[in-house]
């Protein structure tokens, strides 16, 4: 990556909404129906990276909009018993979306998401916040998706200092996200991390090393491509890592539930660079808060920092 001041602080402008999750024993058919065996209902979205990041040494705060209803309630609660920073107050427009999450006996999951406030700016307007020279900043794509928001971000994301880290998420609407929107963010991104699944629908290659190519062409100099494989680790690509990148592999588990292991990854991932740890490095410890992760049901189960460490060693 360029050469940027170690993060001392992970801004999150990515929404926060409620997961509903439901265990089923499969999808329905179109008109059809299944009943759940188990249901719970968290903070998610968002919610999850700036948790992995706090749990493992990196300051966090969350600069989008949360509601004035239960949903927004629950998401005020569970930021701060993470000890993540607010920094908008209450919306008095509406309460915060929800997502409803199906997890199958394999682990798999499926979304449907309910936009609420958190689809739109926030009463401070993005070039307000009071961004430091060593923040980093995270967006997702479901928020580049949202038609207020995601121009708000593209027009803001340029004015950011140089020495900020950018870190882009396009998520499983990537294909969804309008392309000047995507321009910008990836003008402007550091780091942009994607799963084998977005970054074939992005890129149009199902080779994993001609995906990370055609996105690494896209970035600025210096900028950096991960493309998550799941149970194969990452490849790594931009940077000081040359073609055809560094595949970093991950631990074996056994899967529970995939949901939040992306955002595991990408929590972990910057808290580490935050701590000193080489890009590779960084990746083979977010690798393992992944693997991790999904063998726990439920959205923000990335471990801590000291759990981390003593897995890596076992």
């Amino acid at each position: 990556m360029n050469a940027k001041p170690l993060p001392t602080r992970l801004l999150s402008v990515g929404s926060i909404l409620a997961d509903i999750r439901i265990d089923v024993p499969g999808l329905p058919p179109r008109g059809g129906d299944v009943l759940g065996s188990q249901s719970t209902m968290s903070a998610g979205g968002g919610f999850n990276i700036l948790a992995a990041a706090a749990r493992n040494g990196l300051r966090t705060a969350f600069a989008g909009q949360h509601g004035n209803g239960p949903y927004g309630a629950r998401i005020r609660s569970e930021l701060q018993s993470e000890g993540i920073d607010i920094l908008m107050p209450p919306s008095e427009a509406g309460d915060s979306g929800f997502c409803v999450v199906l997890v199958e006996p394999d682990g798999e999951r499926t979304f449907v998401t309910s936009p609420g406030v958190e689809a739109r700016p926030g009463t401070i307007p993005l070039a307000d916040l009071k961004l430091g020279s060593a923040d980093a900043l995270f967006a997702s794509g479901y928020d580049l998706c949202y038609p207020e928001l995601g121009p708000a971000i593209a027009g803001w994301l340029p004015t950011l200092p140089a020495s900020v880290t950018v870190m882009i998420d396009p998520g499983p609407l990537v294909a969804d996200i309008p392309s000047h929107v995507m321009a910008a963010a990836l003008a402007r991104a550091d780091i942009v991390s994607l799963n084998r699944r977005e970054a074939a629908l992005f890129s149009g290659a199902d080779d994993i090393a001609a995906a990370a190519k055609r996105i690494r062409d896209r970035l600025s100099d210096g900028a950096l491509v991960i493309l998550r494989d799941g149970a194969a680790g990452c490849l790594l690509l931009g940077a000081d890592i040359a073609e055809p990148g560094l595949q970093v592999s991950a631990p074996a588990v056994h899967m529970v539930d995939a949901t939040g292991a992306g955002d595991a990854h990408t929590g972990v991932f910057l808290a580490s660079l935050a701590a000193g740890f080489p890009v590779a490095e960084a990746a083979r410890r977010a690798n393992a808060a992944a693997a991790i992760a999904v063998t726990r049901k439920g959205p923000a189960t990335a471990p801590c920092a000291e759990e981390l460490s003593a897995f890596l060693v076992t």
